[in-house]
């Protein structure tokens, strides 16, 4: 990939939140005229199971075949390197000297604000780029 050419990170899972990612940073790829870069991780070692992981792959790549047929440039990425999601996703967008990355976050009961979930709280803090983060509508 052209290191010249602007790149949108996104965080994909299989979830509300992460097709609230993916609609955002596709929306935010169109407006830039960026490459859009998804990003799904998992740590491997026998942690998931089959079938889910399965089940990603096939949403991952749904979700290529319908940027490719609106025309949208971007890169999928399935990584399984033990690292956390939230490392993955800085360290892709660090490599590509990414515009942004844009991440989904879980909606959170009054206790729950007080602590932003790890990967999202991780994400925020180690990366170099500017970080959107959307959550899914009611």
């Amino acid at each position: 990939m052209d290191r010249t050419e602007p790149s949108i990170v996104v965080g994909f899972t299989r979830s509300p939140e992460g097709r609230a990612a993916l609609e955002q940073a596709e929306g935010e790829a169109r407006l830039r005229r960026a490459r859009l870069v998804i990003v799904h991780s998992s740590r491997g070692g026998g942690g998931e199971r089959p079938e889910e992981a399965l089940a990603d792959r096939e949403e991952l790549e749904r979700a290529g075949e319908r940027l490719a047929a609106v025309g949208v440039a971007h890169e999928l990425r399935e990584l399984v390197r033990g690292a956390s999601p939230a490392a993955d996703l800085v360290d892709v967008a660090n490599e590509l000297g990414a515009a942004m990355i844009v991440i989904g976050l879980r909606r959170r009961s009054r206790v729950g604000k007080l602590i932003l979930g790890s990967n999202a709280q991780d994400v925020l803090l180690g990366a170099d780029c500017p970080v959107l983060a959307v959550k899914p509508a009611d």
